[in-house]
């Protein structure tokens, strides 16, 4: 499988090979994060991820293109983000393991003096967390081991008080995660956590799976990644509007993400090839 796919659009470059010291990767369970990155040609996975990755793309034929776009849907939203919304403060959560390009490379690219804030519980994202950490001089990278289903203990981090200077707004950036957490009032209320204590104007991203365009694979795939014992769901758009409540949802609302903003590339895709909606909303 990882033959077929580009590194560049998702998969880590470095192979483990190793489990590093005291760290308890659980290898022999498979974990979100590294099917995600073994589907898209990346090293950092074990064989427990490669059995089951395999399993849920027999269900799922078009999910290394669904992955691809949601990935080409970050560098989009996070460029419209610093470009025409004038962001410069980033807190993204549910990470994953570092690939190219990174949210930061993006905004700094466009704003040099961005600050990025990274957060994910996964013990092989924060082994390699060091390559999130590549800023500019101007700006700023900081990496912080949290659990999404926690969010004081992202609020009240040292890395996050010490990043952002909460009179101007952040964008928190939700991508590829709330599919992990079937409860709507568990999501719902993490994200009400989570933008409370951030200004007018601040921005909230996300992306989550749906089966409106393609549902008996996609409720196939749900199926698979339950079988392996990772909590998966799939909202429709009404459901993941609801997500947003209490935010102004922006141009071009809730869609697939190959529809969000799409260069040629992402225009080119089916939307049967795509199993993931997309918005960004922003805080009145």
């Amino acid at each position: 499988m990882t033959d077929q796919h580009d590194v560049s659009w998702g998969g880590s470059a470095a192979a483990p090979g190793w489990t590093p010291p005291n760290v308890d990767l659980k290898t022999d369970i498979p974990h979100s994060a590294r099917v995600y990155d073994y589907i898209l040609g990346g090293k950092d996975n074990f064989p427990a991820d490669r059995a089951a990755a395999t399993g849920i793309v027999k269900s799922l034929p078009n999910l290394p293109s669904s992955m691809r776009a949601n990935r080409q849907f970050l560098a989009r939203m996070a460029h419209v983000l610093a470009a025409d919304y004038g962001i410069r403060q980033f807190l993204d959560i549910g990470t994953g393991l570092p690939t190219t390009p990174n949210l930061h490379e993006v905004v700094q690219k466009v704003a040099p003096e961005s600050r990025v804030l990274y957060v994910d519980n996964d013990p092989i994202v924060l082994v390699h967390a060091r390559a999130l950490l590549t800023s500019t001089p101007e700006g700023r990278t900081a990496y912080l081991d949290a659990d999404f289903a926690e969010p004081q203990n992202v609020l009240t981090s040292a890395q996050f008080t010490s990043t952002f200077d909460l009179s101007q707004p952040v964008a928190v950036s939700l991508l590829a995660i709330v599919q992990f957490f079937p409860d709507d009032d568990v999501v719902r209320g993490v994200i009400d956590q989570l933008m409370a204590p951030l200004p007018a104007g601040s921005i909230l991203a996300l992306s989550t799976v749906t089966g409106d365009y393609s549902p008996e694979e996609v409720e196939a795939g749900v199926a698979a990644y339950r079988s392996n014992g990772i909590p998966n769901i799939a909202r429709d758009r009404k459901a993941v509007e609801g997500l947003f409540r209490g935010l102004e949802i922006l141009d071009p609302g809730v869609v697939l993400v190959h529809r969000w903003h799409p260069d040629t590339e992402s225009a080119a895709l089916a939307d049967t090839q795509v199993y993931m909606y997309g918005a960004i909303a922003r805080k009145p």
